[in-house]
Parts: structure tokens; sequence; C-alpha cells
């Protein structure tokens, strides 16, 4: 895998400004800043067509981030010995950038060359029982101890375990507030730790308060990093399971740790199993199911054009697409197939509608009208 360094926020170029801009624009969000990317060419290309975009969807212009509040967010970032990571950029890790809706910039604290080693996630309970504590943290460590960085998300229960269990090691801390905001207020102490020797990393900006939305994005970048999740412990509906599911849809191997049928924890764990997950007993058994993506690195989101797409969508085509939406959430595919319109074209109605405030995205390329 390529070299994973970040970016100093000293040394932002215009571009690298432009692009933190437009991500903290409302309204944009992973996948529509990707679209405006690789349609205009540059941040700041998207940045003035935005206007004319949000008219044809038929609402008002974002506010686009000002430079003013971008330069207070770089210098606290500078001020905690942050860097980024910038989607498209030298150093951005390339199985994150795999995904549809990988994160435009992160925030790194820590060592970015980590994030260059094999990296393998582990999720689980938060009310994890005692056995399952013990055998996370002994795997985790285990794991690192040949050659694995473990990632997972600093939770209660089996994060918890599964970072001090790698943390000499190598271990990867995702969080789903501000890199300043400790959370939970108990994990302040492993938070500091895996800032000064492993790797933190934070989507929002500094002084973001986690929110209940912020968790499934937080999830999708630690399944997006490693090329494998293992739960330990989860409930049928738990976030464990969602973040299982985003590795598979990811194409990255899932495997589960197995439990009692009478502990409703290992429940999760057990349908895993049942629907083809791999069975973890030990390290080794990771180690041999993700033998098969020892590979280099994957492609890099292509988020810079040098022709850009045309916007050439005649007002009878934007109809039929909105006419096919509505409240309930529906697939971007079975838009096109509905509207017998190229892709492309179905794409830039969803775009003009998203920056109209006017569309809302969901997960698994779904979408709908905004109520």
């Amino acid at each position: 895998m390529a070299s994973a360094e970040a970016i100093d926020p000293a040394a932002f170029d215009a571009d690298a400004l432009d692009r933190l801009r437009l991500i903290r624009t409302p309204s944009i969000g992973p996948v529509t800043f990707g679209q405006l990317l690789v349609r205009f060419g540059s941040a700041g290309a998207a940045i003035r067509a935005l206007p004319d975009l949000a008219r044809r969807g038929g609402g008002p212009a974002p506010r686009v981030a000002a430079e003013g509040d971008v330069a207070r967010e770089l210098g606290r970032v500078a001020a905690l010995g942050g860097r980024y990571w910038l989607l498209g950029r030298p150093g951005f890790p390339p199985l994150l950038a795999e995904l549809e809706d990988a994160p435009p910039a992160l925030i790194v604290l820590g060592d970015p060359a980590l994030a260059a080693r094999p990296l393998v996630a582990m999720v689980g309970a938060r009310n994890a029982s005692a056995a399952a504590v013990r055998f996370a943290r002994s795997l985790a460590h285990d794991l690192a101890g040949e050659g694995w960085v473990v990632v997972s998300g600093l939770a209660r229960g089996i994060d918890t375990a599964a970072h001090v269990g790698a943390l000499e090691g190598g271990t990867v801390g995702v969080v789903a507030g501000g890199a300043d905001i400790f959370y939970p207020p108990e994990n302040e102490r492993l938070q500091r730790a895996i800032a000064e020797r492993g790797l933190l990393v934070a989507e929002q900006p500094p002084g973001t308060e986690p929110r209940a939305r912020h968790f499934p994005y937080r999830n999708r970048i630690i399944a997006g990093l490693a090329s494998g999740t293992i739960v330990v412990e989860a409930a049928p509906k738990s976030g464990s399971l969602i973040t299982a599911r985003l590795a598979n849809e990811a194409g990255r191997e899932v495997m589960a740790v197995p439990g009692s049928p009478l502990d409703p924890r290992a429940q999760g764990c057990n349908l895993l199993i049942r629907d083809g997950a791999t069975l973890v007993q030990g390290a080794a058994d990771v180690i041999e199911a993700l033998a098969p993506f020892g590979r280099g690195p994957g492609r890099l989101v292509g988020l810079v054009r040098e022709d850009p797409v045309p916007l050439d969508v005649a007002d009878r085509e934007r109809s039929i697409v909105t006419d096919l939406l509505g409240p309930v959430p529906v697939d971007v595919d079975e838009l096109v197939r509905l509207s017998s319109l190229a892709p492309a074209v179905v794409q830039i109605v969803l775009l003009e509608l998203e920056l109209a405030g006017r569309l809302d995205r969901h997960a698994g390329g779904r979408a709908s009208l905004s109520g």
C-alpha cells in the first residue's frame, strides 16, 4: 500500500482550501462532493457552479463555507498537532478511497504511516461480556504482534478492548465527533494515548460533539480503512452489524467470533456466520481469511478531470426524474432503469435537487425527495 502521509494545515494550497470549503458547505455530503469534483475538475470551479446548479434544481444556492471559517478550522487542527487527508490528493488511504461515499477530508492525529500497513477492523457490543472483552483484547494483541494494525471506534466494550490490546503494536481509533472531543468520557486517556502512539481519525471538525447521525459515518470509515472486519459479540440490530454490512458492500472480508446461542449478545455474530462470515477462533483464522487481500494500492478515486462533463440536461429529462421521486427512498439504479435516461443525466438532476435542498440521500445508493 502506498504512503499515507498527511497534509500539514500550514501547507494548504488554494485547491486544498477550496476542497475544505466545499465539504464544509451545508447540503454537500461525500457523494455530492465527489460528483462535483468529477464534473467540474476542481473544487474552485464547483463552488462557482453551485448557484446555477441550485437554480436548476429549484432552490436557493447553498451558503459556501467562508474562507475565514476554514482558516479558523486549520488553526484549531494545527493547535492539536493534527494534519489532513484529502480525497484525491497524495497520501489518502487507497482502500478508503474506493468507497462511493469516501470522506473528502479527514483530520488525523498521530502517525499516518500506520494506515499504510495492513489494517483489520474489530467491533462489537458496548455491553460486552467479560469473556468477550478478554478475547477481543487478546486477539487484537496477537494480530498486532503479527504486523496488523487494528482499527476500531473507541466505544465502550469491544472497541476499547481492541485498542488496548493493539496499542503497542499499532491501532487506529476513528471518532464520531471532533478529534478534541472525548466520547465516551471515560476513554479520554485511551484516546489521548492513541493520538500520541497510534493514529486518531476524525471526519468532523474540532469542537463537534458526536450526534447519533455521526456514528454511521464513523462506521463506514472503520470498515473502509480495513481489508476486513471482525465482529466480537453483537445484537442482531446493532451498530456493529451495520459496520459488517458496510464492509461486505465494500468487498471486504467479514469475520465473526461465535458465541453461546443462549446469550443475546452473541446472536448477531452467529447470524453472520450462518450467512457466510468467516468463523474466527484466533489470530490465525483472521490472517488466513485476509491473505487474498494482500494487494497493492486500491484505485484512487479520480476527482479531477481535464474535460468536465457538460451540464446539458433538458427540462423534460429533469421532470422525468423528479416525477419518479417521492418521500420513500429509491435506488438510483432503479431511477435510471425507469427513466430510460443515461446514468449521467439522472445523476446531474439528483445533484441539482440536492444542492437546492430538495433531495435526501440514503445508505445503499438511495435517494428521496425532502419532506
